[in-house]
């Protein structure tokens, strides 16, 4: 494992306050990681893949505000999880919010994947979202400001096409969130929801770059949000902070859309 730069440290709302982002290496988790650094955050990132182009920077300096930790660690390894997490809350010297982020895609109706791959993935996005949780839980119990910001999906909410397997993981991830938000809420520690929609993200970029007609499947993945185009990173992101936030400290148990309004509106077609 070693701590690399990502990004600036700035003053903000987050002030002397230490955050851990999973699957912070690209995407939302990028985005999101580089939002509470601005807002002031001192950040660490744990993901298993490297992000690039990111010059060394030691622990000590990135507790100090001059940078974003990254720690390699495998969210499907309860034992690479414990060291990473281990490894983050010291180089930030203590933890006070938790993105759960990290969480991998699965295509296909309820015949098309077998048990193993129904197992694979739900590990990743349920069971690893439980091991980064359960490893943190210690440092958030010490912070006065405790948050734990879950990332799930529209597919939680709203039945969509030929994601059988990745809906059930984020049904799950929602339950999840509102049963930590109960368990947790006497400790001091609150638990919230963000639920994307289709986002502009490197991974919705690959199954764009497997379709048949790449430009057709991005206009048609647009088309099924009211607003028109995919969810920006930066706008997920946003949610994330705000939830997070010690000014949401009333805020808890909550899922929070950021879908163009794909859940909850039902616009009248133009005739």
């Amino acid at each position: 494992m070693g701590a690399r730069h990502i990004g600036a440290r700035h003053t903000g709302a987050f002030d002397g306050l230490g955050a851990l982002v999973t699957g912070g290496a690209s995407g939302i988790g990028l985005a999101t990681a580089r939002m509470l650094a601005a807002e002031g955050a001192r950040v660490a990132v744990l993901d298993r893949a490297a992000p690039e182009e990111v010059p060394e920077v030691t622990s000590e300096a990135a507790s100090e505000g001059q940078g974003l930790v990254y720690v390699r660690a495998d969210i499907g390894d309860d034992a690479s999880v414990v060291a990473g997490v281990g490894e983050a809350v010291a180089a930030l010297g203590g933890l006070d919010v938790l993105v759960n982020n990290a969480g991998i895609g699965a295509q296909g109706g309820i015949e098309d994947n077998g048990d193993d791959e129904w197992h694979r993935v739900l590990d990743i996005n349920v069971v690893g979202l439980v091991r980064v949780t359960r490893a943190a839980l210690p440092a958030l119990r010490a912070s006065a400001h405790a948050s734990v910001v879950n990332i799930g999906s529209i597919a939680a909410t709203a039945g969509l096409p030929q994601r059988a397997l990745y809906s059930a993981t984020k049904g799950a991830v929602l339950s999840l969130t509102r049963a930590m938000a109960a368990d947790l809420l006497p400790e001091g520690i609150r638990v919230n929801a963000v639920n994307p929609g289709t986002a502009d993200t490197p991974w919705v970029s690959r199954l764009l770059e497997r379709a048949d007609d790449p430009a057709a499947e991005y206009a048609a993945l647009a088309a099924r949000q009211p607003h028109g185009r995919l969810v920006g990173a930066d706008e997920i992101a946003a949610a994330v902070v705000h939830l997070a936030s010690p000014a949401a400290a009333s805020t808890t148990g909550t899922a929070l859309a950021v879908d163009g309004g794909m859940d909850g509106l039902r616009l009248r077609k133009e005739s």
